[in-house]
This record gives C-alpha cells, sequence and structure tokens, in this order.
C-alpha cells in the first residue's frame, strides 16, 4: 500500500477512535437515525411496541393525549384524555392502561373512554404520575412527582413509587421521590432498575417475581454532567441498559453489572426522554422526545424536536414488552 494512502488511514482511524471511545468507527458508520414522525409534542414519552399491530404507543404528557402510530400506514390515531397522561402500557385482556393524573387507567381506544382503576397520592392535590413499566409478572410500575413549573423545575421529595397488581389494589414502594422516572427489569426478573431523575443516578434493587417486592436499593451509575439529566429507559436483549439523557441529546448503552457506559448514540435533538426496542425482531430502537421550554431560536436549529426517532443498526435487539395481567 502506498505509504501517503497507510498515514492517511491511521490518521481517520484515530480520530474516529478519539471521537467515539466506546465503538470503533466501523460499527459507529452503521447506526442510521430518522425522525418517523413530525408530531411536535410538547413532553414525548413512554413509547411501547404494539407487536400485534405494527404500532408504536406513546403519550404527550401535557397535552393530555395517548397516540398509536401505525408504522405501516405511517397513519397516527390519538385519545384524548382529562389529565396528563404519562406512560401508557398494553393490557394482556386488549386494550391499554395508563397512568393519567395520579389515576391508574383502562384505556379503550374504541370508545376513546378512560376507566379509574385506582388513585394514588390523594392528599398531594400537585401530584402526577410519571414514568410507568409492566414488570414480568404483570404489575404496573410507576411513580409520582410534582407537577413542573418548568421543564425538571419542582417541589422537590414530593413523589412515591407504586405499583397496580392484577387485582387492582395498589402497593407503595418508597416516597421522597423528586421525579420518578426510567424503569425496567433484568432478564432474570431479579433485578429491578431504576431511575429518579435529579438524583442523576441509575438505581438497582433485588426484586421478587412472586410478591413484586424490592429491596437493597443501591446506584450502578452516576450520569457524567454532559450527559445530562437520565429520563427514560429500556434493556437490551444482552440484559444491557438503554438510558435516554434528558437535556442531553443521546442515548447511552450500560453495563448494569460493571457499572461502565458502553456506547452512546447521539440524536439532532436535545430534549431526548425516552427510548423502547420495537419494529421487526425488536431490532429498532423508537426515541422520544420533547420541545417544551426551548427557546424559539433552537426550535428553529431543531426542527424535529417533539419528533419519533427510528435508530436502527444498533446491532442488538430488545425484548417485547409485559402486559399488565388485570
Amino acid at each position: 500500500m502506498d505509504v501517503g494512502v497507510l498515514w492517511f488511514f491511521l490518521l481517520f482511524f484515530k480520530d474516529s477512535l478519539k471521537s467515539h471511545p466506546e465503538s470503533s468507527p466501523l460499527t459507529m458508520s452503521s447506526i442510521k437515525i430518522e425522525c418517523v414522525l413530525r408530531e411536535n409534542c410538547r413532553c414525548g414519552e413512554s413509547p411501547v411496541w404494539e407487536e400485534a399491530s405494527n404500532s408504536l404507543l406513546f403519550v404527550d404528557i401535557p397535552a393530555e393525549k395517548v397516540c398509536r402510530w401505525d408504522s405501516l400506514s405511517k397513519r397516527v390515531q390519538q385519545v384524548t384524555v382529562d389529565a396528563p397522561v404519562s406512560s401508557v402500557a398494553l393490557r394482556q385482556g386488549g386494550g391499554y392502561v395508563a397512568t393519567v393524573g395520579t389515576k391508574f387507567c383502562a384505556l379503550n381506544w374504541e370508545d376513546q373512554s378512560a376507566v379509574t382503576l385506582a388513585t394514588v397520592d390523594k392528599d398531594k392535590k400537585n401530584n402526577r404520575f410519571n414514568d410507568g413499566k409492566v414488570d414480568p409478572a404483570g404489575r404496573y410500575f410507576a411513580g409520582t412527582m410534582a407537577e413542573e413549573t418548568a421543564p425538571a423545575v419542582l417541589e422537590r421529595h414530593q413523589g412515591s413509587l407504586y405499583s397496580l397488581f392484577p387485582d387492582h389494589h395498589v402497593e407503595k414502594y418508597f416516597d421522597q421521590v423528586d421525579i420518578s422516572n426510567g424503569l425496567d427489569w433484568s432478564l432474570d426478573h431479579k433485578i429491578f432498575y431504576y431511575i429518579d431523575s435529579l438524583s442523576y443516578s441509575v438505581d438497582a434493587f433485588d426484586y421478587d417475581l412472586q410478591t413484586g417486592k424490592i429491596t437493597n436499593r443501591r446506584s450502578i451509575y452516576k450520569l457524567e454532567k454532559e450527559e445530562q439529566i437520565p429520563d427514560g429507559m429500556c434493556i437490551d436483549a444482552e440484559g444491557k441498559l438503554w438510558v435516554a439523557c434528558y437535556n442531553g441529546g443521546r442515548v447511552i448503552r450500560l453495563d448494569p453489572e460493571t457499572g461502565k457506559r458502553l456506547q452512546t448514540v447521539k440524536l439532532p435533538v436535545v430534549k431526548t426522554t425516552s427510548c423502547c426496542f420495537g419494529g421487526k425482531d425488536y431490532s429498532e430502537m423508537y426515541v422520544t422526545c420533547a420541545r417544551d421550554g426551548m427557546d424559539p431560536e433552537v426550535l428553529l436549529q431543531q426542527p424535529e424536536a417533539g419528533g419519533i426517532f427510528k435508530i436502527t443498526g444498533l446491532g442488538v435487539k430488545g425484548i417485547p414488552p409485559y402486559p399488565y395481567a388485570g
């Protein structure tokens, strides 16, 4: 090989590895990021793949709507509710469940109705639910927070973490939460992963599948300054965690056993809020984001803010979401 050509390749690989220390340039180049839906969500959240309809469910919290995007027809349907809706999940018997205000609700898509299954935080009129997800046994875990006065600005320590059991009774795990956020379970169903955003930490608990009890809280990863605020989270088929970084414009892949960051994928929007796997074989990642709190000039630079993004070429798959068993 010509010495000049060889020198060029060495320089290219050195610079590429410097930019992406966690991945070789060859793997990074295969990743594709596209905005598949310019929805202009004020605060898009809680993406969930519904395999039966080839659709992505998600919510726009302050707009009080649950959306369903058909990946084949590219059409969006929506159901509007009467309070901020912060998460949505599949239901074993059909239909969906959602967290609306401080209520766990059953959602009937056909007649656009929401029926209350349980209410929490009755003594805290300024609270609302935030992120939620169904555990491997069919319980709907979700946490609360005080309503924000601006994005991530709120009265602290007002939230709690709850679970709605299949028989519709609710258990409270702990309180003193700032912004209850991302959650998921290890592939062997022995560990529960959880994010309280303003702790800037991803935490782990020992988890009992039979009872739903969680114990022995510990931090497994502290976010770095440029990663900003940890938000929604999901697990992949290799047991690694993916965390959306609010104000960080990225999703990061973590090894929960070593506490090391394995990969960073940057998006063309800064307010990335949550992520899930979906599509054929769960090989695509979908990322939600927000536009509330952004200055007009920043919105001009980020015209896809509030949209739904699809990331392909990650080289790893996800697992199907668990449905609520009640």
